[in-house]
């Protein structure tokens, strides 16, 4: 996407906004950030790449106040600065805009923008005059083209996120952090985000640009900051860089081994050729037309960047988004997803990306989580039959190496990769037909990673045909059998293993498709 007025290309003030030193923060037994260092400098847009759980939104609720940081330090303008609170934060002049909007959807974009900063009169009521004056001059400062008396709940997701990023620039801001604030925006709308952006700039506030989309980092920032397993590797001046010295820094050069030295889990078993499930000119607010079809025993990976449909394709299959067009089959028999409990009597199963929030109930025992999906199962006449649940939590443990005192520990107690393994553990008896697997090892270290790895070619080999969303392409690589990718909501290609040489060709080639569009999708090379 190529847009007029680059950002980019402007002068930039040198003076330090900015700078973090030696940021350390564990969770558990998970080291999250590793002694890392950022500078932002006033009127600079600050790119900050890196693939999920490089350290990105770690590093980002540090600065807004939501986490405290181990060791390391912070300064804002030359100044300790420390945020035990996100007000602290908001103080200091920090303005974060997360993908996940906090607006109050009933109130107007006006009520929204002056929300707890209201012009009142002596007796405490709001001059609704002056508030819409304020907003309206406000917006037409930023060339923003929102209705200030509509309703932010009537507004389309993208008009909501406009409101958001004004709202957060209304106040003394020093320090602008956007969170993917492109993901669900058309051209168009991004060229007033950027417009926007470059005329907070040039008030001297600093941007900080997190992003999966390396055409826009040449469109608009100054210089990037690249995280990588929760360290720094590397920080460039944009316009003396280019897009493959970014794909490597962000992968690590480490992980680009040549085709013939991975594992080739495909080739080690023979594939049913009859799908377990079909999707065919599947529409809804998110997807357009997916064609998509899943075999028995074949591990198919979805890559695209964020926002691009990829999590959209497995919760409309699991039932959680309505189906307004197409066609499904499981093992070649019509079926249409209607909600999460006819896909699991269907043998469909979900592992979220968010297993604290989505997947366990992190207070209850192991052998509660396992058996909170198939309570049907462990139930006559109203009560539960303790004994056989609590046999298949422990057969569950067992055969998936969950370390923990026994099936009663607390979810809570464990690390994030045994978390994950309960969250398996959870569709392990009986097997299910299609597991669907959202970024299945974010958060967890190395070592577990490979478990489960394990875990995900077992089930492939049992006979589940597995569809995996990663971020992590050198993953999909190693793991897959086919990966399409994803971009806007359908399916621009499906790729058989061997026909990419490695993760760094993949990234080319989603940055390709996501800044093309799909008219040009036949065109690109295979």
């Amino acid at each position: 996407m190529e847009l007029s007025g680059s950002i980019a290309a402007e002068p930039r003030p040198s003076t330090s906004l900015l700078m973090v030193g030696g940021i350390n923060k564990r969770f558990g037994g998970v080291r999250a950030l590793r002694d890392v260092n950022l500078e932002v400098r006033a009127g600079e847009v600050h790119a900050l790449l890196g693939e999920n759980g490089a350290g990105k939104s770690t590093l980002i609720k540090i600065l807004s106040g939501v986490h405290a940081a181990d060791s390391g330090t912070i300064e804002i303008a030359g100044k300790p600065a420390t945020f035990d609170s996100p007000a602290r934060s908001r103080e200091a002049g920090i303005a974060v805009v997360y993908q996940d909007l906090s607006l109050v959807e009933s109130l107007s974009v006006a009520d929204n923008l002056l929300l707890g900063r209201e012009p009142r009169t002596r007796f405490g009521f709001v001059r609704k005059r002056e508030l819409m004056a304020r907003a309206e001059a406000f917006l037409g400062e930023l060339g923003i083209p929102l209705d200030t008396k509509a309703a932010v709940g009537s507004l389309p997701f993208a008009y909501r996120q406009m409101t958001e990023i004004a709202k957060a620039l209304m106040g003394e801001v020093r320090l602008l952090i956007l969170d993917e604030p492109t993901s669900s925006l058309t051209s168009d709308e991004v060229r007033i985000l950027f417009d926007a952006i470059g005329k907070a700039t040039r008030r001297g506030v600093g941007v900080i640009y997190v992003t999966h989309r390396l055409n826009e980092v040449f469109e608009i920032s100054q210089r990037v900051t690249v995280l990588r397993d929760g360290a720094n590797a590397g920080t460039f001046v944009t316009a003396d860089t280019d897009m493959k010295r970014l794909v490597n820094a962000i992968i690590g050069t480490d992980r680009l081994a040549p085709a013939a030295s991975r594992a080739a889990p495909a080739a080690a078993r023979a594939l049913d050729p009859s799908p377990v499930l079909s999707l065919s000119d599947v529409s809804n607010d998110r997807l357009s037309a997916v064609d998509l079809t899943v075999m028995k025993g074949e591990i198919h990976g979805l890559a695209g960047l964020i926002g691009s449909g990829r999590t959209e394709i497995l919760e409309t299959i699991f039932g959680l988004r309505p189906v307004e067009r197409g066609a499904f089959e499981i093992e070649g028999r019509p079926w249409l997803p209607k909600s999460p409990a006819d896909a699991i009597d269907q043998g469909v199963a979900l592992v979220p990306e968010d297993r604290h929030v989505q997947g366990l109930v992190l207070d209850h025992s192991i052998e509660r989580n396992i058996t909170l999906p198939r309570i049907p199962r462990f139930s006559r006449w109203g009560f539960m039959q303790q004994r056989a649940a609590i046999r298949r939590a422990e057969t569950a443990v067992a055969r998936l190496s969950v370390k923990a005192q026994g099936a009663s520990s607390l979810v809570r107690t464990l690390s994030g990769g045994n978390q994950q393994k309960v969250v398996f553990g959870k569709w392990n008896d009986p097997r299910p037909r299609v597991l669907l697997l959202d970024e299945p090892t974010v958060g967890v270290d190395v070592g577990a990673r490979e478990e489960i790895y394990g875990v995900i070619r077992n089930a492939a080999r049992d006979g589940s045909g597995v569809l995996v969303v990663s971020s992590d392409l050198v993953e999909l690589i190693e793991l897959c059998d086919r990966i399409s990718v994803i971009v806007d909501g359908r399916v621009a290609r499906t790729l058989v293993r061997g026909e990419i040489v490695d993760a760094e060709e993949l990234h080319h080639l989603l940055q390709i498709y996501q800044a093309s569009g799909q008219g040009v999708l036949q065109e690109l090379p295979a």
